[in-house]
């Protein structure tokens, strides 16, 4: 019987050899993706060097314009069959693993030559540094015997340990969480005190919850100036779950220390998976302390209110299902993400993705039940993502693609336009990535992080990054790459889980505890110079001039209760508890003069401009004149603060 032979000698720097094992790699899911990476990156390539000079500009949209979707998936596909049929014989892994590498180096180099700069070049450095990683060591596709389900040992350390020391733990634990949550509370319920939440977006989910209490219905007139389903908007069934709370409580205030709940919630899943990682009880204290100084974390609270809130506990909790292995847990606590918000299913399809492509590529027998739960997911996150969508392009307010302009190379609004334009050419995404608000971004939301989300050589992790740079960085949106918004509560849950399982690869436990102890130290000089500064001026200016407040709320009070009124911005939220209530920068005259009261804000200098004209910078007195033709009278005045005007005689409105 013939047997191969090996004439060169087997290294794992490796030379191409026959291999006897050859037949069998060449079926293997790591060779099937080493092959179809480097084909399509080869195919990006040689279509980003065939375009005319003046078209490789990235800034630019007209090169995507001129390239062909049709050929880069003909000559991945001709590649990739070489690839294959070359693999049955040789053993190729060494060739694909550099050719990966190259086929990378010379996109980066061209996309540099055609579109310099600074930060790109940081990027692209920090590209080509992980291509290159990769080519010399490789994958690593050893087991995590930390995520096994039943794995012993340290996972079972704080269970093992003297009560007192549990007790020590759990308390430190509770302290940390009950600080923050009285720091968050502070924060957004002195924003409220002081009137510094305008309508958007605090001002419409005060007058949302209003109406859910007396109706059940998420409506609002504030939102889109009429009276709307903020569903219509933003398909967020998951305020459902604080309306409870708030009908104990149906003041603007309360729903500020509902969301510091929520968000010091995400306490308790981290918990779970630090003790599913074999972290001590001490390291598990110090990666709380790590979530709760995280700058992007906290300054997430710093635009009062939203929905995305929920995004941090509850994707942390469909990671702690995935790493016990309750499939139930998983599934219910993605059902919840999805109610968040019409966009949020992306986090639950990178989670999705990134569990098949671990079960598939872990060695051994595959886990069908983690494979049926991941596909599963995958889908119908797809499904409920187009389904939400469509409902909102059809019945609702529209999807809000414009911010993702700057891929839309075809004119269009469809989301799969930004798909294909990073297929077409993956360094425009690079590009999008780098400019100097971003890099400063990046920055403050790795660093405290000690960049542990990109340290692995596990790199099917790379998957769970895929929200911060879609959500985060591609986007123009200046707002979604700012840390005191909204849009870091659902990658920045991907972020720390990845902090936590590379934190977890770790096996000498001195190590992660000084990386823990940095991360602490970093994440608290964060916290200390870019979020208590901007928190604590809120709180402080609301007592300190506590009698001045006051007067504004009394003034505010003489208004009717039920009273149809319009308000400028910063007075909304305090008067939300209506049926009727517009924004007078942002509604029609119509609706404006079909309001009872209109709380003017004397000292607003951009609440008037549309009224502006005759040499009247701010619009405030044509404003007035407006309303005194149409049958208002002054009302109430707070010295030059604020005046309300209230309708007179009904035949002197505007007809």
């Amino acid at each position: 019987m013939l047997k191969y032979k090996f004439w060169a000698r087997k290294t794992d720097r490796g030379r191409h050899f026959l291999h006897k094992d050859a037949g069998r790699a060449f079926l293997s899911v790591p060779g099937f993706v080493r092959r179809i990476i480097l084909s399509w990156l080869s195919a990006v390539t040689a279509e980003y060097i065939m375009l005319p000079g003046e078209l490789r500009d990235l800034a630019l949209l007209n090169g995507l314009a001129n390239m062909s979707p049709a050929r880069v998936v003909g000559i991945t596909g001709t590649i990739f069959f070489f690839l294959t049929g070359l693999s049955c014989s040789l053993n190729t892994r060494i060739f694909e693993r550099w050719g990966m590498a190259a086929a990378g180096a010379v996109l980066i180099v061209s996309a540099l030559r055609a579109s310099g700069g600074q930060g790109f070049l940081m990027i692209c450095a920090g590209v080509l540094a992980v291509l290159i990683l990769f080519a010399v060591y490789g994958w690593d596709g050893s087991r995590e015997p930390a995520a096994e389900p039943g794995h012993r040992g340290k996972l079972h350390e704080f269970a093992l340990a003297p009560k007192r020391t549990r007790r020590v733990y759990l308390w430190l634990s509770a302290g940390l969480s009950a600080a923050f949550f009285l720091f968050v509370s502070a924060w957004t319920v002195g924003r409220v005190y002081c009137f510094s939440s305008p309508t958007y977006d605090f001002g419409i989910f005060s007058q949302m919850f209003y109406y859910m209490k007396e109706s059940g219905l998420p409506m609002t007139t504030l939102e889109r100036d009429g009276l709307l389903s903020h569903f219509a908007v933003h398909v967020s069934p998951i305020y459902y779950l604080m309306l409870p709370f708030y009908r104990l409580a149906p003041v603007p205030a309360a729903l500020q220390v509902l969301q510091a709940a929520v968000m010091t919630s995400a306490v308790i899943p981290l918990w779970e998976i630090g003790k599913r990682r074999s972290l001590t009880g001490g390291q598990r204290v110090m990666l709380c302390a790590v979530l709760f100084l995280y700058p992007a974390y906290s300054g997430g609270a710093g635009y009062d209110l939203h929905e995305n809130c929920f995004l941090t506990p509850l994707i942390l909790w469909m990671f702690c299902g995935i790493e016990s292995g309750r499939s139930a847990l998983t599934i219910g606590a993605a059902v919840l993400v999805w109610m968040v918000k019409e966009d949020a299913a992306v986090y639950v399809a990178a989670a999705a993705l990134w569990l098949i492509v671990r079960t598939v590529l872990r060695p051994g027998k595959p886990d069908w039940r983690n494979l049926a739960v991941g596909t599963a997911l995958l889908a119908a996150s797809l499904g409920w993502f187009f389904l939400a969508t469509g409902y909102l392009a059809r019945y609702g307010d529209g999807v809000m693609t414009y911010r993702y302009g700057n891929f839309l190379y075809d004119g269009s609004s469809s989301l799969a336009a930004v798909v294909r334009s990073v297929f077409l050419n993956p360094m425009k995404a690079v590009y999008e990535c780098a400019d100097t608000e971003k890099l400063r971004f990046i920055a403050m939301t790795l660093l405290p992080l000690l960049g542990l989300p990109l340290l692995t050589r596990r790199y099917e992790r790379y998957i769970l990054l895929i929200p911060y740079i879609l959500v985060n960085l591609m986007s123009d949106y200046r707002y979604q790459h700012d840390i005191f918004f909204q849009y870091m509560f659902g990658s920045g849950a991907s972020l720390i889980y990845l902090t936590v399982l590379n934190l977890s690869d770790l096996r000498n436990g001195r190590r992660r505890f000084l990386v823990l102890a940095a991360a602490v130290l970093v994440s608290a000089a964060g916290f200390g110079g870019a979020v208590v500064p901007k928190a604590a001026r809120y709180p402080v200016q609301a007592v300190r001039y506590y009698e001045y407040y006051q007067n504004i709320r009394d003034t505010l009070d003489t208004i009717p209760e039920h009273a149809p009124a319009a308000a400028s911005t910063f007075y909304t939220a305090y008067l939300s508890r209506r049926e009727t209530l517009y924004d007078i920068r942002y509604c029609s005259a119509e609706h404006l003069l079909s309001a009872e009261y209109i709380v003017l804000d004397l000292s607003s200098d951009s609440d008037y401009q549309k009224y502006a004209s005759g040499g009247r910078d701010n619009g405030l007195d044509n404003l007035t004149e407006l309303l005194e033709a149409n049958g208002y009278e002054e009302y109430e005045r707070l010295d030059s603060v604020l005046a309300i005007y209230r309708r007179g005689r009904p035949e002197t409105l505007l007809r």
